[in-house]
């Protein structure tokens, strides 16, 4: 615009009319540019790039299994060598308790399986020995009554002697012989098949199952660690009487870290098993980690429209802890050559007709697209645009299709 200022010389009536048609081509040329050379708007071309598309979700950190740490037996807490926040290792003593009846129960047995055992052995080294050296001497006195018995009656049949001797020698051939059937049934008794090797060995059975038995409930009053893992909670301290089956402590059991996300159900049909995920800590946003899809749940949450999906964290960093909250973006596509343009051009992007506003020759043209792999900034356009065509965004409300335009063009990293 020009301003002119008034001059001290006096001017004639022509050169007034000269500086006033000068002004008002001044301020027409200002007004009118806009329509002549278009109005002036922000257009972004489109690009061929790469894209990758991802599903963004939030979920929580967790452990393969959960394991309650509890009491098999009622007694009293003596010790407890570990704190919560604990790594333990598998069969690390993580509470003891007062073990003193047990003890004494084992010492007991451990004395009666010694006992039975000092029969057994007695049993083959001085019974079953006694009883065939037993059995040998009562067969020699039989043999020595058979023939007492024998010459008695050769005496008593040529009329030397009476048939009471006669009868009293056979008496003792009859008691010597008895007493041999007693003795080799004492030998066979004491044999590996005979019954009281059967019962010695029985008693020794039993005594050993009485100290096994003292032996499991001396270890009860020992409550080991599972599994290597570490302890998220504890809930008993020295001193205090456990009941069988309370939860005392809960231990997470090392194994791969997982992360467990409630997926919106209208995103199913993107979600494979081994895609790639990019997650990161709600509590250290600036670090990022590398999963992947492990677990799809097969059913659907009816109340929350939601599926179940698990990402296995191969190299989950120190920080992250269970029930941590974490933010996820799974990869569920990628092109490499894909013509796209800001998200924020796109009108009615949810609609099954989405388009967008298109600088062509100077004007603006409402040109529908189809759209293909959404990423977070970007949106691919497979049909309807060409690479370097301008498009202007949706928030720029005042240009609408048939405008003359003149486009500054923004190049996007």
């Amino acid at each position: 615009m020009l301003l002119v200022q008034p001059s001290k010389v006096a001017q004639h009536p022509w050169q007034k009319i000269a500086i006033a048609i000068l002004v008002l081509a001044s301020l027409a040329v200002y007004f009118s540019r806009n329509l002549i050379l278009g109005k002036p708007v922000d257009a972004y071309p489109a690009t061929i790039t790469e894209l990758a598309q991802t599903v963004v979700a939030s979920g929580r950190v967790m452990t393969p299994q959960r394991i309650t740490i509890a009491a098999e037996t009622t007694g009293r807490v003596n010790l407890i060598p570990v704190l919560e926040g604990q790594t333990v290792k598998r069969g690390q003593l993580l509470i003891q308790l007062n073990d003193l009846d047990e003890r004494a129960s084992m010492a007991q047995a451990t004395a009666e399986v010694r006992q039975a055992e000092a029969k057994l052995r007695q049993l083959h080294e001085v019974d079953l020995p006694a009883a065939s050296q037993s059995l040998k001497q009562s067969q020699t006195n039989a043999e020595q009554a058979l023939k007492q018995y024998e010459r008695t009656r050769e005496l008593q049949a040529r009329g030397f002697i009476s048939q009471a001797q006669l009868d009293e020698a056979k008496r003792n051939y009859d008691v010597i012989n008895s007493q041999v059937s007693a003795a080799r049934l004492q030998v066979e008794t004491n044999r590996p098949t005979g019954s009281n090797l059967a019962v010695a060995t029985a008693a020794v059975a039993q005594a050993n199952a009485s100290l096994h038995l003292a032996q499991v409930k001396l270890s009860e009053d020992a409550i080991l660690a599972p599994a290597d893992g570490t302890l998220i909670s504890r809930s008993v301290e020295p001193g205090d009487i456990v009941q069988p089956g309370k939860e005392l402590m809960v231990l997470a059991a090392d194994g791969q870290t997982q992360i467990s996300v409630q997926l919106d159900e209208k995103n199913l049909a993107k979600i494979a098993l081994g895609q790639k995920v990019l997650g990161s800590a709600d509590a250290y946003a600036d670090h990022h980690f590398d999963a992947l899809v492990s677990y799809i749940n097969p059913g659907i949450d009816a109340t929350r429209g939601a599926v179940e999906v698990k990402m296995t964290v191969a190299n989950p960093p120190a920080y992250l802890r269970q029930d941590m909250t974490v933010s996820v973006d799974i990869e569920t596509a990628r092109r490499s050559n894909a013509l796209v343009i800001p998200t924020g051009a796109l009108h009615d992007a949810s609609s099954n007709a989405p388009w967008v506003l298109v600088v062509r020759k100077n004007h603006t043209v409402k040109q529908p697209v189809k759209l293909g792999l959404r990423g977070d900034n970007s949106v691919e356009v497979l049909i309807g645009l060409k690479a370097g065509e301008a498009v202007i965004l949706t928030a720029v409300g005042i240009i609408k299709a048939d405008m003359h335009v003149r486009a500054n063009i923004i190049k996007t990293q």
